[in-house]
């Protein structure tokens, strides 16, 4: 059965839709900009879609709603199932409880950090209840997932709603990921880790400083050709494979081979009826720190000796980790779309002999990869091409 994506939702540190950021995007901006959120850490570059910290059931609702629209769909909307997951979820809720807690108070005021978190309402920031509050907003009764898989999040939540469709389970689902990461923990932590960059954001450069921390999400209508074709919806695109595979090596280093992420690629391929040589382009998971930069130019390499076109959107948004596949693949079904490359943001000397995407570039594109590769060694890849259903009724 085929899969098809008739409808994008996104919001990003480049703008609060999806053409705003994808027309940014190909002009070479960035959302990147020094920021002190917090007063007790220093200020860092981050991708905020705003001045202050975004809050997730904000955002979630923005994209929801955006997807919708985009896919012609009104609620309720019994029937459609829901996968919608984030790496961090609450976390910004819980840190601000906390700290409230160790005050002796118990019950939060209002803030433009997060709006009333009290211990009454703290059941409302379980993992999981983002994608409960989905589920509410457009009338759906059926089944409900929230991943969680580090980085590796968007891309697992759209293949798992995939599977749904494809094993009849549903005709119809709203899948990828939210993420509202900017909390004192996360900048620590991963300044501590040394992982933070101090300028900008900058992959595969030979200057790379480390990744950018940026929020935002992107959500998609995931159903059957058929129901699309009956509803006469746009298409996007199709889902026409994924792999999944996992290191077991370290909690925040990659096997330093890239065995397991070039098996995760082979699956892909292989589910896809697909050779490397039949991809015209790669959105990889280009986080700009020195590790992830290097092994991912190996993979490759090792898979590509043909030097397909490669880039990523980091550069401009910012590593919204959980919800950075889920962008990765919008920004992919635009490039089918307008047969465009997008450019590798923020890149100015490679250090590697990659076909890397300096500037946006016109292309003729039929079949896209979107990597992502997450702490504790996940690693997902989605396979993506345009639709050869029927012209009359998609894009």
């Amino acid at each position: 059965m085929k899969v098809v994506i008739t409808g994008i939702g996104l919001v990003s540190a480049l703008g609060e839709s999806l053409n705003d950021s994808w027309q940014k995007l190909l002009a070479g901006k960035s959302g990147i900009r020094l920021h002190q959120p917090f007063p007790e850490l220093e200020p860092l570059p981050l991708g905020l879609i705003g001045q202050q910290p975004a809050e997730l059931k904000i955002l979630t609702q923005m994209v929801v709603a955006s997807a919708l629209q985009d896919a012609g769909l009104v609620p309720p909307l019994p029937d459609c199932a829901v996968v919608i997951g984030s790496s961090r979820s609450y976390q910004a809720s819980w840190e601000l409880l906390a700290r409230q807690i160790k005050k002796g108070r118990t019950t939060i005021p209002p803030s433009s950090f997060e709006q009333g978190m009290c211990l009454e309402n703290w059941l409302d920031t379980l993992p999981h209840m983002n994608a409960i509050a989905s589920a509410r907003q457009i009338g759906a009764s059926g089944i409900v997932l929230a991943p969680m898989a580090a980085c590796a999040t968007g891309i697992w939540a759209i293949a798992q709603a995939a599977l749904l469709v494809q094993t009849g389970q549903c005709q119809q689902a709203l899948a990828g990921a939210v993420e509202a990461p900017i909390t004192p923990l996360s900048l620590a932590g991963f300044q501590q880790m040394g992982a933070l960059a101090k300028t900008g954001a900058y992959p595969f450069d030979l200057h790379r400083e480390g990744l950018v921390l940026g929020e935002g999400g992107a959500v998609f209508v995931v159903e059957s050709a058929e129901l699309a074709k009956q509803r006469q919806a746009k298409v996007y695109g199709e889902i026409v494979g994924f792999g999944f595979t996992n290191d077991a090596y370290h909690p925040n280093s990659p096997e330093p081979e890239g065995k397991s992420a070039i098996a995760a690629v082979r699956q892909c391929l292989k589910c896809s009826c697909l050779t490397p040589a039949d991809i015209d382009y790669i959105h990889a998971h280009g986080t700009a720190t020195q590790l992830n930069d290097h092994i991912e130019n190996k993979v490759i390499q090792h898979l590509f000796p043909q030097r397909v076109a490669v880039s990523s959107t980091k550069g401009s948004s910012g590593h919204t980790l959980g919800a950075s596949g889920a962008l990765g693949v919008a920004f992919s079904l635009m490039a089918l779309k307008h047969q465009i490359l997008p450019p590798c943001v923020g890149l100015r000397q490679p250090e590697f002999d990659l076909d890397l995407v300096m500037a946006a570039r016109q292309s003729k594109i039929q079949r896209v990869l979107c990597f992502s590769f997450g702490f504790g060694g996940q690693n997902t890849v989605m396979a993506l091409h345009n639709s050869d259903l029927d012209a009359d009724w998609k894009i």
